[in-house]
């Protein structure tokens, strides 16, 4: 079984307002180097996949593909989110170790 303990850390990190979701929003804050970790769900299309860990790999963020879009979306309390950026480094430490 997976662990999912990093759904609950994911909400709690959303709930503290440190992550950020949607594509555009994410690459903009790959870009500028903000963002910790970056979440990407495994059902993901192949364009949205390859854009998003090709820039993550570029700008050498880290990045971990996960279950699904609505179990990712589900942890932050909505619809489907294909891609999520934690912000902060303590939750994305953390996260990567869960996730690892």
């Amino acid at each position: 079984m997976v662990n999912k303990q990093w759904l609950s850390l994911l909400g709690l990190a959303n709930r503290a307002r440190k992550i950020i979701s949607g594509e555009e929003l994410v690459i903009r804050e790959v870009r500028n180097s903000r963002a910790k970790l970056v979440l990407l769900a495994e059902d993901a299309s192949d364009n949205t996949r390859k854009k998003i860990t090709d820039k993550c790999r570029y700008y050498k963020i880290p990045y971990r593909i996960v279950s699904d879009r609505y179990e990712l979306g589900q942890a932050i309390g909505k619809d489907a989110r294909v891609v999520v950026a934690v912000m902060e480094s303590g939750f994305a430490s953390k996260m990567k170790d869960l996730l690892d």
